[in-house]
């Protein structure tokens, strides 16, 4: 889980305007840190299938919210995958 710090850096980076907290850029943003730790956690308790399962729910929910912003901005979502380094 992040940090207060860490989600208030990520906004920063990745918001569009001064009171951006929710859009889908920062969102995809967050998700892709948390999936980040996630993993690591998992490389160490190969059967903590309870962890497993909320990362696939975050992996999912991520998943939704790219492909909501590729529906509605193309360059956004170009964009957005180049900035977190995500492939598709």
């Amino acid at each position: 889980m992040l940090t207060k710090e860490e989600k208030t850096k990520l906004i920063e980076k990745y918001k569009l305007h001064n009171e951006d907290t929710g859009s889908p850029d920062v969102q995809v943003a967050i998700l892709s840190e948390e999936i980040d730790h996630l993993q690591a956690h998992l490389k160490k308790h190969q059967k903590d299938i309870h962890s497993k399962r909320g990362l696939l729910k975050m992996v999912s929910k991520r998943r939704k919210f790219l492909n909501y912003l590729r529906d509605i901005d193309a360059n956004r979502y170009a964009a957005v995958l180049k900035k977190i380094g995500l492939k598709k």
